[in-house]
């Protein structure tokens, strides 16, 4: 059974319509949650007291609320949300041109405020494993459902600072997104629909490790207008494999034949995640290699120097690798971003928080190829 937040509004005309209730009341009733993000029956205001009441006994209230709400000096605002069953995941409001750090979507514009985004989680925890990243280093401990995905946006549209407003999304908080994909899609149709929060597709990026059957799915369902991220890391298979398990299911050859295959819109680009780890991918061969596996494919590089995670001997190399590493791609033709490190002073990186609330500590052994 759907939760109420979970529901469209052909959903909510089917529910009325078993309730006795006028089939036109489905449009307020889903505007009220999602454009308005009132999730509170008694306030809304322009339904029959009857309707109101059947709403709160199916349940609608907020499904989370912010335990930690941090600021960084640069207004990155980091929130640990804690859901029904005490479990929490974190999300992320970065305001863009604080730092100089290009939009993560692209796009021009916006006509007023200045542009703010999200980046949302999608489990608790995650499976993947990939050695340096701090979501996954307790592992999943269960799926969000698409109400307590959305619910992240409701709580992060009333955060923003005034004269800001929410503009884009990223499925790149604590989770793989195509893990829990059911979850996932049905949020992103909720994010769409224009009686609701009404997000363009450009302006929403779901970024994955990897799983190949699920991007087929998602280039199908939504006809390639989701922009795609893949977390790349590492141009071969051999050291990709050792930093990411997922790539011994789905090894780069099968994974660059999926992402040709991504039925991308004229003018969209695929976005290559690459995030460089001191000493292990980030010498001038591994940018060649790079520049080699994406020849002919329509992409764009972010590189993102490793945010340093607690009990992992993994770090971030010095900005002048960083630069040369950038520099190379340019020079092979790809088209290639910084993402520059925002938060470190509130430990912005997705996954810090709830590790740092584990009794167990966790540690992390370097991996070695030879």
């Amino acid at each position: 059974m759907l939760h109420p937040i979970e529901r469209l509004p052909e959903d909510w005309a089917e529910t009325l319509a078993r309730w006795g209730e006028p089939r036109y009341r489905a449009a307020q009733v889903f505007k009220w949650i999602h454009a308005r993000g009132v999730l509170d029956p008694d306030a809304m205001t322009d339904l029959p007291k009857r309707l109101r009441a059947r709403l709160a006994e199916e349940g609608l209230q907020p499904t989370m609320e912010v335990a930690l709400h941090q600021r960084a000096e640069d207004g990155t605002q980091k929130l640990l949300l804690q859901m029904g069953d005490g479990r929490a995941v974190e999300s992320v409001l970065i305001p863009q041109g604080s730092s100089g750090a290009e939009d993560p979507v692209g796009g021009d514009e916006p006509e007023d405020g200045r542009p703010v985004t999200q980046c949302i989680s999608t489990q608790v925890g995650c499976a993947m494993g990939c050695v340096f990243c701090a979501s996954g280093m307790a592992g999943l401990k269960r799926q969000m459902s698409a109400a307590e995905i959305v619910s992240q946006l409701f709580v992060g549209r009333g955060l923003v600072d005034e004269g800001d407003r929410l503009r884009n999304v990223v499925f790149m908080g604590m989770g793989e997104p195509l893990h829990n994909y059911d979850a996932v899609s049905r949020a992103l149709r909720l994010m769409f629909h224009p009686d609701g929060l009404g997000f363009g597709t450009r302006r929403v990026t779901v970024s994955t490790s990897g799983l190949i059957p699920e991007i087929a799915r998602l280039g199908e369902d939504f006809g390639g207008k989701v922009q795609l991220a893949i977390s790349l890391h590492v141009p071969d298979d051999e050291r990709r494999s050792a930093l990411m398990p997922i790539n011994r299911r789905y090894p780069l050859s099968d994974l660059m034949k999926a992402l040709r295959r991504y039925p991308l819109p004229k003018r969209r680009r695929i976005t290559i995640e690459y995030t460089l780890v001191a000493g292990y991918n980030d010498e001038l061969a591994d940018a060649d290699r790079l520049a080699d596996l994406l020849k002919g494919m329509s992409a764009k590089v972010n590189l993102i120097p490793m945010n340093p995670v607690p009990d992992n001997p993994l770090g971030p190399p010095p900005w002048s690798v960083v630069e040369a590493f950038h520099d190379r791609l340019w020079d092979r033709g790809v088209s290639t971003f910084v993402r520059r490190r925002k938060g470190d002073d509130i430990a912005a990186a997705c996954g810090q928080l709830v590790l740092a609330g584990e009794k167990k500590k966790i540690r992390v052994k370097v991996p070695v190829v030879s």
